[in-house]
């Protein structure tokens, strides 16, 4: 229980600091895709990488959320498309706010995941 309320903890804190514009987040706008486009896949890239990094929140039960909105649910494809500039915001290149740790995904990660969702989430 208290693992629970300490992430839901983060997760608000976390919200609260970008919603206040005590960070600068990167946007998708902001990011093109490379001119070459990517190899990176749903199949290969975004399902793994959601596996691992989202889903134990955005894809739980209600009760287990851990505080995920139900409305961010990222269970298809078609729900990542719903949500890229919103994941974008939250995890990929310099955003770091979700997911709210311990187990975040690496620079390198947040990087190739920028790339995808740049190149419109293959």
């Amino acid at each position: 229980m208290a693992r629970h309320a300490a992430r839901a903890l983060r997760a608000s804190v976390a919200g609260l600091v970008l919603a206040s514009g005590a960070c600068k987040a990167t946007t998708l706008d902001e990011r093109t895709c490379p001119p070459a486009g990517t190899t990176l896949t749903y199949e290969a890239f975004g399902a793994p990488f959601l596996a691992q990094h989202c889903q134990r929140c955005h894809g739980a039960a209600p009760s287990d959320r851990e505080g995920a909105p139900s409305s961010f649910d990222f269970g298809t494809h078609a729900d990542v498309h719903r949500h890229k500039d919103r994941i974008f915001v939250r995890s990929a290149a310099d955003n770091t706010t979700m997911p709210p740790g311990p187990d975040d995904p690496t620079p390198e990660e947040r990087e190739r995941l920028a790339e995808w969702l740049s190149c419109g989430a293959p």
